[in-house]
């Protein structure tokens, strides 16, 4: 079963977390989630528990503990829905940002006035 573990102190190591979970049974895996630009850890990871029971009592029994200051929270991670990306603008629509003058016109030399246009005097 795979677990998350949210609201980790950013101090912790994924061989401590490894540690907590293998006190209800084995575990394959173990894995802090970190910022890709700065290194630092981003608070949450997974644990990944081949027996169901184990991993439900690890649940049960991790889920509100005080690890390192900070109460953990720990249940069945879900797998994402097929096709569901996050996105920045939460699929919100483009659209025309208004403005003003958006047909041009104004502006240095667009042609008018003849002043000083080679002509003669």
């Amino acid at each position: 079963m795979n677990i998350f573990v949210g609201s980790l102190p950013f101090s912790i190591e994924e061989a401590d977390l490894r540690e907590s979970f293998e006190a209800y049974g084995s575990v394959d895996s173990v894995k802090i989630i970190s910022d890709k630009f700065t290194g630092r850890s981003k608070g949450f990871g997974f644990v990944e528990m081949p027996n169901d029971e184990e991993a439900q009592r690890a649940i049960d029994e991790l889920n509100g503990a005080n690890v390192q200051g900070r109460t953990i929270v720990v249940n069945k991670s879900e797998p994402k829905p097929e096709g569901e990306r996050r996105s920045f603008n939460n699929n919100r629509g483009g659209g025309d940002r208004g403005g003003y003058n958006r047909n041009g016109g104004g502006g240095y030399n667009r042609g008018g006035g003849s002043y000083n246009r080679g002509g003669t005097y």
